[in-house]
This record gives structure tokens, sequence and C-alpha cells, in this order.
């Protein structure tokens, strides 16, 4: 940038991305000058883009290599292996959520960020179009009250001071003056043209950013909304709703690819704009505004020279002489041609809405009210509109990270939902352990349970042999089921007392397991000495 503009300094982040390998589509490397009507130039960006497209084949190959290995590769189902792949879905699904929560974050205020940089390049293109709007209309207005307002009173005056030929002296020498004002606003640029492109981009630029920042709005909320269900669809096991955000995070994982491409082409593109904005603003305005005019605008200091200073000049001196002639003719030839002084009064009023009109041109047509708006526009675009973008980038790609992470832990916790269906449907029936036998058991009036190990052998029936006590087994286990219910518990037989049952108790440890052996043994023996006897 030129170092005679102190108010515009490119940021250090513009320099680094147009410093950003610029190759076409044949693998070339080009120019990074921005030229956007160039075919290499635009196959450049268009890179980039094919770029963030071979990321998206490569995450893609790598999610169906893992869900491949997933689902062919057998593990062993003991608990202790269990127990690990819980604690990583547990872990995935947190770094998933809290990654996409930083994600939409950083999209949130990359996407005001870059709405407020183009809000302040079309506000000034809008103020720009304005001033020129403004110039335009006085130079119409002035050069039209020139040719029609004046030339009818001189024809007038001409008239009457017909007899005098002094007076009609002054009267041509005006027109003179009048046709110098002509000459020099015809010499004015004409705006018209670049008032009509101002407009036209501010416009398409205002409708394109309001549809982009719809639709990075929406993304982000869908992207919260896809993280949010999914975690809860780990967390109730519900697998319609785990399929179904599967499906939308493949979609949302294509979506954040393709915006990381769309950011980061849009970036490097503006950059190379930022790096050097003269050249392109000067090719595209040459066919109707002077190189002098425009660095005249874009540097706005003392050593530009001001290229209106001289036709303004020259238009304020023709007035200056035109109202003195007017003075004039007013306090000499009124006397004598009392009917001229409403043409004369009239030419007067024309003359001092023309000097009106003369310091609203200089002001409009001072370098200060456009630079200004041109430094604003690029503040807008290569500060704000830049930095926004690169925020984008940041959120589509950390917004591809979590995708990917959900999209792996989605499958984990399906398998563990069916590795746990399958060992409930495998439980046995007839075990008297059973969750659902417990279930059943829980009906007061079954006191009599069987008992788990039956003695009917070859040694013959408890039953018969010996006859069981009823104080033992009835009474204590109906009382303690009493006093349970009473204080608002449930029946279950597990906690009944072991006085009677013939069954082990639920816990399978080895230290009652030992005990129930033991009693076991003893009461053969005892039946033994019984039979003996």
């Amino acid at each position: 940038m030129s170092s005679a503009r102190v108010e515009y300094i490119q940021p250090w982040w513009t320099y680094w991305l147009h410093n950003f390998p610029h190759i076409n589509l044949r693998f070339q490397p080009i120019d990074n000058t921005f030229q956007p009507e160039d075919t290499n130039y635009q196959q450049s960006l268009i890179f980039l883009g094919c770029v963030a497209a071979a990321g998206l084949g490569l995450n893609l190959l790598c999610l169906a290599i893992y869900l491949s290995c997933l689902c062919c590769c057998r593990k062993e189902e003991e608990e202790e292996s269990k127990r690990p792949n819980s604690c990583c879905v547990t872990w995935s699904a947190v770094a998933a959520g809290l990654i996409t929560c930083v994600a939409v974050g950083v999209g949130f205020y990359g996407n005001s960020e870059t709405n407020d940089g183009v809000y302040q390049l079309t506000y000034s293109l809008y103020n720009a179009n304005h001033t020129l709007g403004g110039v335009d209309s006085l130079v119409t207005g002035t050069m039209g009250s020139m040719k029609s307002g004046l030339q009818m009173h001189l024809a007038r005056l001409d008239e009457i001071f017909a007899t005098r030929g002094d007076y009609v002296q002054t009267l041509q020498f005006m027109q003179q003056m009048a046709d110098n004002v002509i000459k020099q606003l015809l010499g004015l640029p004409d705006w018209e043209d670049a008032k009509v492109d101002l407009a036209a981009i501010a416009d398409q630029t205002a409708q394109v950013e309001y549809y982009r920042w719809l639709m990075y709005l929406l993304l982000l909320i869908v992207d919260l909304i896809i993280c949010l269900l999914a975690c809860l669809g780990l967390a109730k096991q519900s697998r319609w709703l785990l399929t179904t955000m599967m499906v939308f995070g493949v979609l949302t994982l294509v979506l954040s690819w393709t915006s990381l491409g769309a950011d980061l082409a849009t970036a490097v593109g503006t950059s190379d704009f930022c790096e050097c904005p003269d050249k392109f603003i000067l090719s595209q305005t040459k066919s109707f505004i002077g190189a002098d005019i425009v660095h005249y605008y874009m540097y706005c200091n003392q050593t530009v020279a001001n290229p209106f200073q001289q036709p303004l000049t020259i238009f304020q001196r023709s007035l200056t002489t035109m109202q003195i002639q007017i003075q004039g003719l007013l306090q000499f030839a009124v006397p004598l041609f009392p009917t001229a002084e409403r043409d004369l009064l009239g030419i007067q009023n024309l003359l001092n809405s023309s000097e009106a009109s003369l310091h609203q041109l200089t002001a409009l047509l001072d370098c200060r009210g456009l630079n200004k708006d041109y430094l604003d526009a690029m503040v807008g675009v290569c500060y704000d509109g830049v930095e926004g973008m690169l925020y984008l980038c940041l959120f589509s790609a950390l917004a591809a990270c979590a995708f990917t992470v959900m999209l792996c832990a989605i499958p984990r916790a399906w398998r563990q939902m069916a590795c746990r269906e399958r060992d409930y449907d495998d439980i046995d029936e007839e075990d008297p352990f059973n969750p659902r036998r417990r279930i059943s058991s829980q009906n007061p009036n079954l006191t009599n349970m069987q008992s788990f190990c039956s003695y009917s052998s070859s040694m013959g029936s408890q039953s018969s042999l010996h006859r069981p006590a009823p104080a033992l087994t009835n009474a204590p286990m109906s009382e303690y089921m009493n006093h349970t219910v009473l204080f608002g518990g449930n029946p279950r037989y597990e906690n009944v007392p072991l006085i009677g049952r013939g069954s082990p108790p639920p816990s399978y440890s080895p230290s009652m397991r030992a005990t129930y052996l033991s009693m076991t043994e003893e009461q053969r023996r005892h039946f033994g000495n019984d039979f003996q006897a």
C-alpha cells in the first residue's frame, strides 16, 4: 500500500491470506493479483473449494473404514470389556457437545462480524452514490438555468435595450460569461455511470449478504439442534432418534465442508483485493473517470492537486463578473428603462442561486467526503468482513470435527444397546434370580416357595422323611414381609431371613455358597443317621 495513505493499514490476516498459494486447475502457480475477470484467477479460487471437497471425501472415507471395522470386528463381551466402551461413548458424546457449542459460538460471532463489515460497505457505497447524485443534480440544474432561464431574460432585455448599444454590448458580454460557465460545467466528469454502478453494486451486495446471513443462521441453529437431539438419543438409548440424527449428521458434515471451502475462497479473494485496491479501482473506472480524479479521492492529501480547482475558479469568477454587470444595469439602466427591472432582478436571483449551487458543488467535490466513504468501505471489507470469514472457517472446521466424533460414537452406542438386549434375552426363564421372576414373586400370597435344590432323589423326598416345622418357615417370612410393606418397601424374597429356606441366597459370593453347602451336607448326615436308626 502507498505510504501516503496513513488512514488505512492493511491487516495482517489479509496479508497472510494473500500469500496463500494460488494454483489453477492444471496445478500451475499463477499471480495472486486480484483479477476477477481472469480465468486462471477464477480457477485458483475454485481450487481452494476443491481442496475442501477433497477433505470431505477423506473424512467420509475414514468414517466408512471405521464403521466397517466396527461391524466386522467381534469383541469379547465380558463385563471388563464393556465398561471402557461405555465410558468411551460417554466421553465422545461430551466432547462432541462441547465442540459443537464452541463452534456455534464462534459461528455466531463470525456471522455477525461479516454482516457488520458488509453493512459498512453498502452504507459507504450508498453515501458515495448520494454524493455523486448530488453533484450530478447540481451540475444539471445549473446548466439548465443558464441555458433556459438566463437566455430568456437576456433575449427580452436585448429588445428593451435595442436603442442603447452600450447596454446591448453588456448583455452580450454576460452571454459570453454564461457560455463560459456552461463550458466549465461540461468539463466536469459525467457521474451518471459511476452513480449507476455504485447503486447496482450496493443493491446486489445487500441482497446477497442478507441470504448469506440467513443461511448461516439456520445452519448454526440446525447444528445445535442436531447435537442436542443426538445427546438426548444417547441418554434415552432411542434407536430411531440416533438413526435420524446420524443421517442429519452426515448431511451437516457435508454442509460444514462446503461452507469451509466457500468461506476460504471468499476470504482469499477479498484479501487479494485488500492487498492493492488501487489498481482494480483504476481499471474499473478508467472508461468514464480520469486517473487523476480517482487518485485525488483515494489519497486526498496535499501532494495530490484538486482536478476541479480550475473549472470551479472560472465558474466563480464568471458569476462574480455577471453580478457586477447586473448591479450596474440596475443602477443606471432602470431609471431609463423601467420595464427592464423585472428581467434584471430575475437574472440577479438566478445568479444568486447559481452561486449557492457553486458552494454546494465545491463542498461535494471535495475529496474528504468521498475519501471517508472509501476508507470506511475498505475497513468494513478488509477488517470486519475478512475477519468474520476467518471465524466462519473456524466454525466450519470445528463443526466438521464435532459431527465426525458424533458419527463415531453413535454406532458404538447402537452396538452396546444390542449387546444389552441380547444378554437380557439369554437369561433363563426358570432361574429364580431372574428379574422377571422376581417381579412375579412379589405376590404376598406365594409364601411357600419351592426349594431351589430339591431333595427328591434316590434318597427320598424331604417332605416324606422330615416334616418341616411351620413356625420356622412361614411365620418369620410373613412377619418380615408385613414389616417391609408397612414401612413403604416392596416384599422381596431376597431380604427374607434364611430360616426354613431350601435354596441359597441370591448372591453367589464364595462365602455364602460355602455356608449353603455346609448346611446341606449337615442335613444329609442327619438324614443318614435317622435312616440307619
